[in-house]
């Protein structure tokens, strides 16, 4: 793990709530109610690389965690619905095979 000092963390903050400023303002001028902070697009573009089937291993890495169980830990529900979706295709796979087989 690597160690930073208290100035680089402040370095690393600075432009995120200057984004985050910035957004707050931008939400003011509009209909839009629900609370959004850059996090929130961290985890939008994430959950849409899920459903675009992108591997895990390689959302591990795009995020930034050193492990790839917080990677899965922190998005098992949407990786459980895609192995949802898997089974039920697979089942249909299998339905339509079985078909052809006995016709």
């Amino acid at each position: 793990m690597k160690v930073i000092s208290l100035q680089q963390m402040k370095d690393i903050l600075k432009p995120i709530k200057h984004i985050s400023i910035r957004m707050q303002r931008l939400l003011m001028k509009t209909n839009i109610s629900k609370h959004v902070t850059p996090h929130s697009f961290r985890h939008t573009h994430t959950s849409l690389l899920i459903e675009a089937n992108v591997h895990i291993k390689e959302i591990q890495e795009r995020l930034g965690h050193s492990d790839i169980n917080t990677t899965m830990d922190i998005y098992a529900h949407m990786t459980r619905n895609l192995k949802k979706e898997a089974s039920t295709k697979f089942g249909n796979l299998m339905k339509t095979l079985s078909k052809k087989i006995t016709r």
